[in-house]
C-alpha cells in the first residue's frame, strides 16, 4: 500500500485511538509492515498497545524536535506485529516549541518520517482530538485522512469543520492529501438517529464512506485495559472481526484502484507480450 494515513477527528470519544490501534494490528495480521505513530499527548494509543507511557526512554516529542531519528524511538508491539512511536504528556511541550518556530514547523513530522517511509506498507498516525499544530503536522505528513465518527448530530458539525481543515492543508502545504474514508464507529442499528445520520453520510460522501461499520462491543472497549489490540484479546468478538473487515476493505480498495490504473493504460509495443488476446493488459485478480 505504501501509504501514510492520519486517523483524525477533532471531536473526542469517537473511537479514533481504538481505530488506530486495532487497524494497525489488523493490517499487520495480513503480513503488511505497519508503523503506528502516537501524536496524542494523552498517550492512549501507547497504553492500548501495551507500552507504559510513564517509562519511555524516548518518544514522539524527541522525534518531532529533531533530538533523535525516528528509528531509534520505535518500540515493537507484541502481540500486535507492528512498530510503535510512543507518546506521553511531554508531547504538549513539543507543540509549544513548534508554535514558537518561525518556519518549517508544519513539516517536522513529514521530514522525520521520510527516511523510513519506504520501509513500511502502511504508516498510521493517531492524531489528538483537536485541530492544533500536532494535527497539522500529521495532515501535512499524510497521504490521506481516515475519519472515525459516531452517527450523531454533533458529529456531522465536527466533520464539516474537519473537511474544511483538510481542504486548507491541501491547498497550502500538502496538495496530494485526500480523504481515505469515513468510518462509522460505535454504531447501534437500533438507534433511529444513527441510521438517519448514516444515510446522510452516504448521500453526501458516497464511496468515501467505508462499507464496514464498527459496532458497539464490550470486548473492543475493554481491550485497552489489557494493553492489547482486540484481535489478541478476543479474536472472535464482533469488534475484532469488524476491524479485520475494515483492513480487508482498505486492501481491496487499493487493489481496485491499481487495477483501474493498469486497465486505463493501453499496452505499448514494449508491453505487447503482457497483453491478452483481446489487447488488454493482464491484470492480477484481487486477493487478500
Amino acid at each position: 500500500m505504501k501509504r501514510v494515513i492520519a486517523v483524525a477527528n477533532q471531536k473526542g470519544g469517537v473511537g479514533k485511538t481504538t481505530t488506530a490501534v486495532n487497524l494497525a494490528a489488523s493490517l499487520a495480521a495480513t503480513k503488511r509492515r505497519v508503523m503506528l505513530l502516537d501524536l496524542d499527548p494523552q498517550g492512549n494509543a501507547t497504553m492500548g498497545s501495551g507500552v507504559d507511557k510513564s517509562q519511555l526512554q524516548s518518544s514522539s516529542v524527541d522525534v518531532l524536535l529533531g533530538d533523535i531519528e525516528i528509528g531509534a524511538a520505535l518500540v515493537r508491539v507484541d502481540p500486535g506485529g507492528f512498530d510503535l512511536l510512543p507518546a506521553n504528556q511531554d508531547l504538549t511541550a513539543a507543540e509549544v516549541r513548534l508554535l514558537t518556530m518561525m518556519a518549517g514547523r508544519e513539516t517536522k513530522l513529514r521530514n522525520a518520517v521520510a527516511p523510513l517511509r519506504e520501509s513500511y506498507d502502511v504508516i498510521l498516525i493517531d492524531c489528538p482530538p483537536a485541530l492544533n499544530m500536532l494535527t497539522v503536522n500529521s495532515l501535512v505528513a499524510a497521504d490521506s485522512v481516515l475519519i472515525p465518527m459516531q452517527c450523531e448530530y454533533y458529529a456531522l458539525e465536527g466533520l464539516s469543520a474537519l473537511v474544511g481543515t483538510i481542504e486548507q492543508i491541501k491547498s497550502a502545504a500538502n496538495e496530494s492529501l485526500e480523504i481515505e474514508g469515513i468510518l462509522r464507529t460505535m454504531f447501534d442499528p437500533r438507534n433511529n438517529l444513527a441510521n438517519e445520520v448514516s444515510a446522510q453520510l452516504i448521500m453526501h460522501f458516497g464511496d468515501k464512506v467505508f462499507r464496514t461499520i464498527i459496532p458497539r462491543n464490550i470486548r473492543l472497549a475493554e481491550a485497552p485495559s489489557f494493553g492489547k489490540p482486540v484481535l489478541f484479546h478476543d479474536r472472535e468478538s464482533r469488534g475484532a472481526l469488524a476491524y479485520l473487515a475494515l483492513a480487508g476493505e482498505m486492501i481491496r480498495r487499493e487493489e481496485e484502484e491499481q487495477q483501474t490504473a493498469t486497465q486505463a493504460v493501453a499496452p505499448g509495443e514494449e508491453g505487447a507480450e503482457a497483453a491478452d488476446e483481446s489487447g488488454n493488459a493482464e491484470v492480477v485478480p484481487n486477493s487478500l
